[in-house]
């Protein structure tokens, strides 16, 4: 091997208040503020197929000093956010949810509970979630 693998790049944290739509590979460290399930199915029913599988679905209110936004938590991602602990996002992406911004971490990503969990104090009325986006075309 002559070739020296890449040097791995430390993340650049952002704010909460930073978010915008559409925007990806984002590393957050927030509080969890509150976690509620939304969807469980699975797990049950046929040993074999595609559905054999759980799936899991809850939607957290997550937060820093700056905001606070909806993270959509999958499978065991949901065991992790549990209120009051400190997690880190890495990779996480901005999805549009009925015009609204929604974080999320997919299988490229990672949540991982945060070891130097210096608490956070959560700014609660700042809610990137309850902010409506409207897609417009612009003709050139």
């Amino acid at each position: 091997m002559a070739e020296a693998s890449p040097a791995l790049r430390k993340p650049v944290f952002t704010k909460v208040s930073e978010l915008r739509p559409g925007t990806n590979g984002l590393s957050l460290n927030v509080k969890v503020i509150s976690t509620k399930m939304v969807m469980q199915r699975g797990g049950g029913g046929r040993p074999s197929g595609p559905q054999a599988r759980q799936m899991r679905i809850a939607e957290c209110l997550v937060g820093d000093e700056t905001g606070i936004i909806i993270f959509t938590a999958r499978n065991d991602q949901v065991d992790l956010m549990k209120e009051g602990k400190i997690v880190t996002l890495r990779n996480a992406k901005i999805d549009m949810y009925k015009g609204s911004m929604r974080l999320a971490v997919d299988r490229w990503g990672r949540v991982e509970v945060a070891e130097d969990s210096t608490d956070i104090t959560v700014k609660e009325d700042n809610n990137l979630s309850l902010i409506e986006y409207e897609l417009v075309s612009v003709e050139a």
